[in-house]
Formats: C-alpha cells, sequence, structure tokens
C-alpha cells in the first residue's frame, strides 16, 4: 500500500522554507547555482524524509486510536433485562 508522493504544493509553509533553506545551503556549499539533478536530489531527500516522519505519525495515531476505542467488559455477561423494557409490551 503506497502512498502517493508528497508534492511541495502539499507541503506545510513551515516544510517549504525547510527545503528552500536545505537548496541555499547545498547551492553555498558547491558555490555556483545547482543544476536541476543537484536540486532535484535535494527536493527527493527532503521528501523521503517527510514522507518517513508523516506515516510515523500515522501510524502512532492509529495505534493510540486503537487503544482508545471501545471494548466491551468481557466480565459481565448479557442481560435480557436491560434491553427489554421492564414494563413489557403494551
Amino acid at each position: 500500500m503506497s502512498t502517493a508522493r508528497l508534492t511541495q504544493k502539499e507541503m506545510t509553509e513551515s516544510e517549504q522554507r525547510e527545503l528552500k533553506t536545505l537548496l541555499d545551503r547545498a547551492r553555498i556549499a558547491h558555490g555556483r547555482p545547482l543544476t536541476n539533478s543537484e536540486a532535484n536530489h535535494v527536493k527527493k531527500e527532503y521528501i523521503d524524509k517527510l514522507m518517513a516522519q508523516r506515516e510515523l505519525a500515522a501510524k502512532q495515531a492509529r495505534k493510540l486510536k486503537k487503544q482508545q476505542a471501545y471494548k466491551p467488559d468481557s466480565e459481565s455477561t448479557f442481560s435480557w433485562s436491560a434491553s427489554t423494557p421492564a414494563r413489557g409490551r403494551r
């Protein structure tokens, strides 16, 4: 069950700023403007990291939801009087 790849439009503003910062750092490290291949490589690494973080957060949320789900009491038995009216049918 692979999910669709995250795009820049789907990122939050802070994530987009972080991506631009990473691109700027790579450009400064190379001492020249990045080629498309280099820029795409930086973007791909960052998007992979974001997708992994989001998947981990979703997995934890599912686990928490499952733990908090309603579980019937296994100690009690079914009570017919609780499901039928006390006065009977009229």
